[in-house]
Order: structure tokens, then C-alpha cells, then sequence
């Protein structure tokens, strides 16, 4: 399975939703947390180009957010970007 990176931040519903997907997919993943971290969320931005919580990489590929990852998996391309 990929390695999986995801920023969040306790207080984002997205993020709860992301991790739930993850969670169901048995994705094991490393959580990033952005809240009062301003210095790891300035490398988020500068590594994503965008703002917004979750940020969510699998291996090499940024995937985006959880709207991004839910289409992944409603595409039916989640679970073998897991496992590639």
C-alpha cells in the first residue's frame, strides 16, 4: 500500500471525511496537523498551491481534497492508486 500524507485540522468536517474513507479503506496514513502550526501550514501551501484542509498526497501523487478523493473513489480509482 502507498504511502498516504494527509494535512488536516480537528475542527474541518472535509478532514473527518477524509480519514473516514481512508479509515474504511484500511489505508494506514500519516496525519499532519495544521491547527496553531503556522510553519507546517506554509509548507502544505507551498507544497499543495492551495489553502484548504485536507491536503492529501498518496505516494508521489497530490490527490487534493476530500472532494478529490471522494471522485476518486466514486470513479472507482481509489483503490488502485492504494495499492500501486
Amino acid at each position: 500500500m502507498q504511502k498516504i500524507t494527509i494535512y488536516s485540522s480537528d475542527y474541518c468536517p472535509f478532514c473527518q471525511r477524509a480519514l473516514a474513507l481512508l479509515d474504511s479503506k484500511g489505508a494506514t496514513y500519516r496525519k499532519v496537523n495544521v491547527d496553531g502550526q503556522a510553519a507546517v501550514r506554509q509548507a502544505m501551501v507551498e507544497r499543495a498551491g492551495r489553502t484548504s484542509v485536507p491536503q492529501i498526497w498518496i505516494g508521489e501523487t497530490h490527490v487534493g481534497g476530500y472532494d478529490d478523493l471522494y471522485a476518486l473513489d466514486a470513479a472507482g480509482k481509489l483503490d488502485e492508486l492504494l495499492t500501486s
